[in-house]
């Protein structure tokens, strides 16, 4: 089981990193262009969040099993999971520029999980 753990650990760090990306520059282009502001779109961001909870799940579990060392790399998950939520309440702030707030968002949460990728994948402790 420790095994299963820690790869489901490290196979969900591309999944967040690939689909912040995605509606990250969708959001981005959205702000431009009105062609592109779809229902889609939020349905995106949605998964694109859900699979950050889902790797922080994965990490807590692995980290409860001894697989990964306590520290940094659970914690880039989840400050992104927070940020998360701290994207959300600034919806009220930017009600006129949604795609930015949530393209500028995705960006952060990508690059965060970049950096898990960079700790845990190249330099496991």
């Amino acid at each position: 089981m420790d095994a299963v753990m820690l790869d489901l650990y490290e196979v969900s760090i591309w999944p967040w990193i690939i689909a912040n990306a995605v509606v990250a520059i969708w959001a981005l282009f959205a702000h431009l262009h009105e062609r592109l502001r779809h229902q889609s779109l939020w349905y995106a961001v949605g998964v694109a969040q859900a699979v950050i909870a889902a790797h922080v799940v994965f990490a807590v579990a692995a980290q409860a099993q001894d697989t990964i060392e306590p520290g940094e790399p659970l914690l880039y998950g989840l400050v992104a999971f927070m940020s998360c939520g701290m994207i959300f309440s600034y919806r009220s702030y930017m009600q006129d520029r949604p795609y930015l707030l949530y393209g500028l968002g995705s960006l952060w949460l990508m690059g965060l999980g970049i950096r898990a990728a960079y700790l845990v994948l190249w330099f496991p402790a």
